[in-house]
């Protein structure tokens, strides 16, 4: 961090991503089964109205609603048990009388057809809808299976594959391409863990024997003083360079997701890492405080471990002069484990917030030289905390600070 603050009414970074707003209406965006199911249900329903209708039409055509009768009454009685005809009337009261009862049960016939007919539509509409869900399930259920193997390798390792079987068709290819990208994946990644292994062995190696030798000669009580400045100055430089070293393969290595997990108690990690930085706190006359509850998490202890310690000793080392303060803080809250850290010192400016955590980047400067670490601290823990699951963040503390907050799923 630098050592001038910043302006107050400095203009914030905007920190808007178009990716994470969420829709208006959620449930305008319905998922592709519930999408094939209406498109399916609503053929049916069209298909079936259009049916409807010709059928309506033909039977009505048939009944010629509304005509004459093809017969007529010259003399004679007619009764009937349906329609009401006049006891007493002339041939014609009489044929408009009959005219009037037959158009009456053409009507009546045809409205019932149609009642029946809608009936029978909505039932077969609901089975249509239900065998369309079915069907839509029956058909995207390769789908679902590709989605749960590219869970499953995100969460644990890529050496799975979905191997779908059947014709060769468009979910086909897609499976198949798939499992090839996830062949040229673990290559990839087997070559990768392969050099950060063979460098961790080349680097760390010269750099050892370099330790030795220097401690060796600043042993000798009959050297020079220019050779023995000389000597802790170089021990000084190597040790940095051991730290970078370490500090840029475990950032290689935490950038996958962890495989092999295990129980670990946060209020136990962010102890020990106060433990380790309390000295250096004291040396600086800045207080280390705060409570610490239990929070288990599924994780590596070790990397676990470095978050804590690199956001605590950020949090010591960039504090103010006199009367600073760090307070670490452990709970669980909402299924979640989450690690605070929190310090006095220089004003932040929100819009500086996102360089902190991009490799060899400090406060106003960039690859310096610095007796307060190499750069690497916040990468590191961001890139931890990303291979657990969880997230970083880090915001201004009102008066001068950071607000270092990390959650982690439990």
């Amino acid at each position: 961090m630098a050592a001038t603050p910043a302006p107050p009414a400095a203009p914030p970074k905007p920190t808007w991503d178009p990716r994470k707003v969420e829709p208006p209406f959620p449930w305008l965006r319905p998922t592709i089964r519930i999408r094939l199911t209406l498109l399916y249900g609503g053929m049916f329903l069209i298909a079936g109205i259009l049916l409807l209708s010709i059928i309506y039409l033909l039977a009505a055509q048939a009944l010629n609603v509304g005509s004459e009768l093809p017969f007529k009454i010259v003399s004679g009685k007619v009764t009937s048990e349906v329609c009401n005809l006049p006891g007493q009337a002339s041939p014609s009261d009489f044929n408009q009388a009959m005219n009037d009862c037959v158009n009456t049960r053409r009507q009546h016939a045809l409205d019932n057809l149609l009642s029946r007919s809608l009936l029978a539509l909505l039932g077969l509409a609901v089975i249509a809808f239900a065998f369309g869900y079915a069907m839509a399930g029956r058909v995207l259920s390769p789908l679902g299976r590709i989605t749960r193997t590219a869970r499953r390798v995100a969460g644990t390792d890529l050496s799975r594959r979905i191997e779908l079987d059947g014709p060769d068709d468009e979910l086909k290819e897609l499976s198949d391409t798939f499992d090839e990208m996830l062949d040229r994946l673990e290559r990839a990644f087997t070559a990768q863990q392969r050099f950060v292994g063979n460098a961790s062995h080349e680097l760390r190696t010269p750099l050892a024997i370099n330790r030795t030798l220097l401690e060796v000669h600043l042993s000798d009580p009959g050297a020079p003083v220019e050779l023995q400045q000389l000597g802790k100055t170089l021990l000084a430089t190597n040790e940095r360079s051991e730290q970078l070293v370490e500090g840029l393969l475990l950032l290689a290595r935490s950038d996958n997701q962890i495989v092999e997990r295990k129980p670990v108690d946060l209020a136990e990690v962010a102890g020990q890492a106060v433990d380790q930085a309390r000295s250096e706190a004291e040396e600086k006359g800045v207080e280390i405080r705060g409570e610490r509850g239990p929070a288990v998490v599924q994780g590596n202890g070790v990397l676990l471990e470095r978050i804590a310690l690199n956001l605590v000793q950020n949090a010591v080392r960039y504090n103010q002069k006199e009367g600073g303060w760090v307070e670490v803080t452990t709970e669980a809250q909402h299924g979640q484990a989450v690690l605070v850290v929190t310090n006095t010192g220089p004003v932040v400016p929100a819009y500086e917030i996102d360089s902190l955590f991009e490799p060899f980047r400090r406060l106003r400067t960039e690859r310096t030289g610095s007796d307060k670490g190499v750069g690497l601290g916040l990468s590191i823990a961001r890139s931890v905390a990303r291979a657990h699951g969880g997230r970083i963040i880090a915001e201004p503390r009102e008066g001068g600070g950071l607000v270092m907050r990390v959650t982690l799923p439990i």
